[in-house]
């Protein structure tokens, strides 16, 4: 009978949650990776998470800079709410406790030893430290001191091999300063993580993190946003949709407003997305707000992501109206997030809808608007990339969502959408505005429902004080209402049909 195969060793988690949910699970053990970037993109934080794990679990850690001194390095900790207790801290470099016979720390300076000395004396500390979690920042140093590439590559196999041996886990940082399209690095590494910053012409700064190479694992390839807050590097990995299938009942959505649900065929269907289209001031938020009181009357919660409108607008707007959303808010059967377009990067936002649904049981999400949702996407095309996944998994979770677009004009043709959006959602509520006998009017039709039956009539609509949403009958005197100028319809005009029926 052949041998049982020897069971592969646990991974080594990064200390950061989006990193190990990237790589399923950490990094293979005893192995050597490259972590490269630009300066200022993150590498010394994330690679301190790293040692700060192994020490919450009582490995041995070591930290071995050519680069920073420890002030800067625990300055750096403590901009986070760190301390390097826990962690060896290894200097080479020049300074004035270097001169004292009882210095706590190996010192060197890079310009004044040969490159091989520079190496012996962190092996040198590493025999006795024998840590089980090594950083090395950066390589930068070694490879000014190396002069030739040859050179630097096998100093780069004997750190890789000596630590092999030691049974450590080590990162190498590089910041990329050496000649563009080196990649020597990338065939000695065992994984190569690379992140990437981007200063957009408005806004903070945008960084994202792939992993280039991971051998003999498997692992989520692809961008991943990430941002560095206080606490450290905060990873936000890909949405994929297909990953977060469950079941959930097929039940229709109310609204808790009869003429708005008969006119939608019996409701809204749960696990679909609804686009509440047309121009500014139409009602479309206030529809959205009616679907949030009638969750909060169920006992469900609902998640608004704002990103026009200011939350005291908000509360102010729906009072008026005789919606209480402070009052849900407080009682937690309402959660409202203001987004700043300019600070949060897409990857982020999915981040903060997921944990709305996963973990606050949110069953409607309202995103208010897309436009300005587009604004913190990078193009178009990757907006309607990114909303068809974000969709996607929102179904496959059985919640309802509504999403508010505001169109670029008020009357007419000049009415218009800064991106169709309207071939993502299964259903389509169109609001407009239309001029009659002198005064201007207010309308809501549905232009589209791929779950089940809707009426084809186009209603008034208006909002009263203290009353809410009043929708009256079809428009029938009228045609060309959703022109925004409509013309009096003959009193001797022939109807196939009438207006009302119910139809796919």
């Amino acid at each position: 009978m052949a041998e049982a195969e020897t069971e592969s060793p646990p991974l080594v988690a990064t200390g950061i949650e989006g990193v190990d949910h990237i790589l399923y699970g950490g990094l293979t053990p005893h192995r050597t990776y490259l972590v490269e970037g630009d300066p200022g993109s993150g590498k010394t934080t994330l690679a301190l998470q790293f040692l700060f794990d192994g020490v919450r679990l009582g490995e041995s850690c070591m930290f071995v800079t050519l680069s920073e001194s420890k002030e800067e390095l625990q300055a750096s900790a403590h901009s986070h709410g760190w301390s390097l207790e826990g962690i060896k801290v290894v200097e080479i470099i020049a300074s004035e406790e270097s001169l004292k016979p009882d210095a706590r720390y190996t010192m060197y300076h890079p310009s004044e030893v040969e490159l091989g000395e520079t190496i012996k004396s962190v092996l040198a500390e590493a025999e006795c430290t024998k840590p089980v979690r090594l950083v090395f920042d950066s390589l930068s140093e070694l490879r000014l001191l190396a002069q030739n590439p040859l050179r630097y590559r096998r100093q780069i196999l004997t750190l890789k091999q000596f630590f092999s041996r030691q049974q450590c886990t080590v990162l190498l940082l590089d910041d990329k300063t050496g000649d563009v399209g080196d990649t020597h690095l990338h065939s000695i590494a065992h994984g190569v993580i690379s992140l990437e910053r981007h200063s957009p012409d408005f806004g903070a700064m945008q960084r994202r993190l792939q992993i280039l190479k991971l051998r003999g694992q498997d692992f989520r390839g692809g961008y991943h946003d990430y941002a560095i807050k206080r606490g450290g590097v905060e990873v936000f990995p890909r949405l994929v949709a297909a990953e977060h299938k469950t079941s959930f009942a097929r039940e229709a959505v109310k609204s808790g407003l009869e003429p708005l649900d008969a006119l939608l065929g019996g409701g809204l269907a749960r696990g679909t997305s609804t686009l509440i289209l047309g121009p500014a001031g139409t009602g479309k938020s206030t529809i959205a707000n009616q679907y949030a009181v009638a969750a909060a009357t169920r006992g469900e919660r609902t998640a608004f992501f704002l990103f026009d409108e200011s939350i005291e607008t908000l509360f102010e707007r729906s009072s008026s109206l005789g919606m209480d959303l402070e009052s849900m808010l407080k009682d937690r059967r309402l959660s409202i997030r203001q987004i700043d377009p300019a600070e949060l990067s897409s990857g982020e936002f999915a981040h903060a809808v997921r944990r709305s649904v996963e973990q606050e049981k949110s069953r409607i999400i309202v995103i208010d608007s897309l436009n300005g949702f587009l604004n913190a996407m990078p193009s178009e095309r990757h907006l309607t990339l990114h909303l068809h996944e974000l969709l996607t998994y929102l179904g496959q979770q059985g919640v309802a969502t509504l999403l508010l677009m505001a169109q670029h004009g008020l009357v007419g043709g000049s009415v218009g959408v800064p991106v169709d959006a309207s071939y993502l959602a299964d259903t389509v509520i169109l609001m407009r505005y239309y001029e009659a006998v002198g005064q201007v009017r207010q309308a809501i039709s549905v232009i589209k429902k791929r779950t089940g039956m809707h009426e084809r009539t186009i209603r008034e609509v208006y909002f009263e004080s203290g009353k809410g949403i009043i929708i009256g009958e079809p428009v029938r005197e009228f045609q060309g209402v959703l022109t925004g100028a409509p013309a009096t319809v003959p009193k001797d005009a022939h109807r196939s049909r009438e207006s009302n029926e119910p139809t796919k």
